[in-house]
């Protein structure tokens, strides 16, 4: 919480005023971050300029970028997408829910396979954000991992 507040140039009182945990922080943090990726999904949906399999990838695009962007939440984000008694339930469960209109739409498309579950996808974004983390890959190793991943999700003729 030291370092939170020196890079936001407020004294550790002014925080903990605000955020007397570093769970209310947290909260906060990715409320917001759900909040922004909900509201990117129900504009990909109205969007005509995207197909659904387009319109899916830049959102698991969004979702493993503002995943990286909070290192070592991922474990973090998953519980609260299955946790009902966590703070954070009600802003995921909206985030998930879009997400899962775009993945109908595509598998209705024709274009993602059937058998898939949102929870799936966002796992495999997460985990995939997770893994371009590491050092020592390229710089568009998320870009590459997310559409190998598409490739592998795309429905079969």
């Amino acid at each position: 919480m030291r370092e939170v507040a020196r890079r936001a140039g407020v004294g550790i009182g002014t925080l903990y005023r605000h955020f007397p945990t570093r769970e209310a922080l947290l909260e906060a943090i990715l409320d917001s971050n759900f909040d922004t990726l909900r509201e990117r999904a129900e504009q990909l949906l109205a969007s005509p300029s995207h197909t659904p399999h387009d319109a899916l990838l830049t959102w698991l695009n969004d979702l493993a970028a503002s995943t990286r962007t909070y290192q070592g939440l991922p474990q973090s984000i998953m519980a609260a997408l299955t946790d009902e008694s966590s703070e954070l339930h009600v802003s995921c469960a909206a985030m998930r829910a879009s997400g899962a209109r775009l993945l109908g739409r595509a598998q209705e498309a024709g274009q993602v396979r059937p058998d898939l579950t949102v929870y799936e996808v966002i796992a495999l974004a997460i985990g995939l954000a997770w893994a371009a983390q590491q050092p020592g890959g390229p710089s568009d190793l998320m870009e590459r991992l997310l559409s190998t991943a598409m490739y592998g999700l795309a429905a079969r003729g």
